[in-house]
């Protein structure tokens, strides 16, 4: 259950929709994950992308987690919310030069590079300024993280990453980059991956790629084999924290690496899913021949993801109850003017009416983060767990 009787309670009287946030869960996932990558003397990385709401940053840069960031505007985020600029990977494939020179500014701890040209720009930006860029490649390693084609990002066919084909032309590159230091290799083939035999599967290419760069004589001190671990969007409440025990050990037991290499991690899904739902409220019943409706005041605009890649998000009505209430499948829509606009079809909930508090659930990642404007929507609100 998402709230206990007294919460409940204090939820009726608030403004809807806003997103919940249980800082609460959020500490347990944060000490359990810093807890199991200490373990091996991992270093994790959060994924600004995922969310970077004030509170959570201040949370999670609290337990000493580093910063990933694909964005200018979020390096100079994590530098504000306190990330050290030695803890911070700036990856992307289309850095822009503004963005570039802001982060050699800050002297930040690596740039994720993802294509020869862009090393070079890199090097000719550093120059000007009068520093030496951090830099590790990114290596496409074509492997299927079985997961969600949009959210892929290891295959040939992405767009991600230096391809295979061009690693002899990118060393020799770097060699002649002046105000470029290579310090390591970056990988990371996709997001929301629930099996960890991708993960062995990762383990033997960045092996292969880092074995290949040794021969030609180049040191890899760092080897960051991004993220991508998955959550439990079905059962929430049965698996509210990944096994990241199980996750890390499996690097540790199939990634070889030298006393000197240092193994870095960019997790953000994992750390932050699950402490975060979407609180909505019933505008309208509708029926139809076929169909029943629970027409929200949230919609696409604040949660963007099922629209975007028919995800799967566990929905429920804010309610105690009583067992053995009557329900009806519903198709759980919003209020914008797209037939996209659904969170969720034929979902098995109490017979509802118009004021009731629905809550769609694991929404802590790529939530708030991806809500927008659209037909003029007001911006979200959120609510911690601490203020209930």
């Amino acid at each position: 259950m998402l709230f206990n009787k007294s919460q409940e309670e204090n939820i009726k009287n608030l403004e809807t929709p806003f997103y919940y946030y249980d800082l609460t869960l959020l500490n347990s996932t944060l000490d359990q994950a810093k807890a199991a990558a200490d373990r091996y003397g991992f270093h994790v990385h959060y994924a600004l992308k995922a969310n970077f709401n004030d509170r959570l940053l201040q949370a999670i840069q609290a337990k000493g987690f580093g910063a990933d960031c694909v964005s200018g505007n979020e390096v100079q985020k994590a530098i504000d919310s306190g990330f050290p600029a030695s803890q911070i990977t700036f990856a992307g494939v289309g850095k822009s030069d503004k963005e570039i020179r802001m982060a050699l500014k800050h002297g930040i701890f690596t740039f994720n590079v993802e294509s020869i040209q862009e090393m070079e720009v890199i090097n000719e930006l550093a120059e000007e300024l009068g520093v030496v860029a951090s830099v590790s490649l990114r290596i496409n390693p074509n492997v299927d993280a079985q997961t969600h084609h949009y959210i892929t990002t290891g295959l040939d066919e992405n767009k991600f990453g230096v391809p295979t084909s061009e690693l002899e032309k990118a060393a020799t590159v770097i060699r002649k980059c002046a105000h470029v230091e290579l310090m390591g290799l970056h990988f990371h083939v996709g997001s929301q991956i629930t099996d960890l035999n991708v993960f062995k599967s990762l383990c033997v290419k960045v092996n292969e790629w880092k074995n290949w760069f040794e021969e030609r004589g180049t040191t890899i001190n760092v080897l960051n084999v991004g993220g991508g671990l998955g959550v439990d969007y079905q059962q929430p409440d049965a698996h509210p924290i990944p096994d990241f025990g199980a996750y890390f050990a499996i690097f540790d037991k199939f990634l070889e690496r030298s006393a000197h290499q240092e193994v870095h991690f960019e997790l953000g899904r994992a750390l932050i899913a699950q402490c975060g739902s979407l609180i909505s409220k019933v505008l309208y019943t509708k029926s139809g021949i076929k169909k029943h409706f629970l027409v929200l005041d949230a919609g696409m605009t604040e949660l963007m993801r099922p629209a975007l890649y028919q995800a799967y998000h566990q929905i429920e009505r804010v309610a105690m109850g009583n067992t053995g209430e009557a329900t009806l499948n519903y198709d759980v829509v919003g209020p914008i003017c797209e037939s996209s606009d659904c969170f969720g079809k034929e979902v098995p909930l109490p017979v509802s009416k118009r004021g009731d508090l629905i809550a769609i659930r694991t929404a802590g990642a790529y939530g708030e983060v991806m809500a927008s404007r659209y037909n003029l929507r007001d911006e979200i609100r959120y609510v911690y767990d601490s203020e209930l």
